[in-house]
């Protein structure tokens, strides 16, 4: 009789450890397996763009402040967006913006001229098809009224019809009480040589 005993409690464990191979095999190769709507569950760019959360990822240099706000422009400009993305971005934007630039450019005011850009932008059969941002060995640190500033080029390649033009513009950018670099305003590089 122990022998029977013995080999059904063999038998169970067998069992049991048959059993949970299976499952876990199971599990690995649906886990490997892509979904029915994989594509569909990528993010497109206007979305990547619009995920990065500035409150607990702000771009810590001028430069990375910079490139996040030419993502943003491509997107404007490159992109199929809806009204409420265009807004969504916009918004974006304005978190990279200085106080002062804020204060100049009410909400409202600042997006029905975005959209009017963009419209305009698209409709002249323009896009951007490259940016480039200064080095970091090319920033400009300097003080203006007792606050940490940056001075910094960036060009971008403007494809206009089947022609490209390169675009230069001047960025200055300012740190915050929070020592958080933004945006406190852009020129044409010819106009800020002048």
């Amino acid at each position: 009789m122990k022998k029977s005993k013995a080999k059904s409690h063999v038998g169970i464990v067998v069992f049991l450890v048959v059993l949970v191979a299976c499952i876990v095999g199971c599990f690995a190769y649906l886990a490997k397996k892509p979904g029915k709507d994989a594509s569909s569950s990528s993010l497109s760019t206007v979305q990547t763009v619009l995920s990065r959360d500035l409150e607990g990822d702000y771009p810590p240099t001028p430069k990375e402040v910079l490139k996040y706000f030419t993502e943003i422009q491509k997107c404007f400009y490159n992109e199929k967006c809806t009204e409420e993305e265009i807004e969504q971005l916009g918004m974006k934007a304005r978190e990279l913006y200085d106080d002062e630039l804020l204060a100049a450019n009410e909400t409202e005011f600042y997006l029905s001229q975005l959209k009017a850009e963009i419209s305009t932008f698209k409709k002249n059969n323009r896009r951007i098809n490259s940016v480039s941002v200064a080095s970091s060995v090319n920033v400009d640190f300097f003080e203006m009224d007792g606050r940490e500033c940056a001075k910094l080029q960036c060009a971008y390649s403007i494809l206009n019809g089947g022609k490209s033009e390169i675009l230069r513009q001047v960025y200055v950018l300012r740190r915050d009480e929070n020592r958080r670099w933004k945006i406190y305003g852009w020129d044409l590089a010819d106009n800020a040589a002048q």
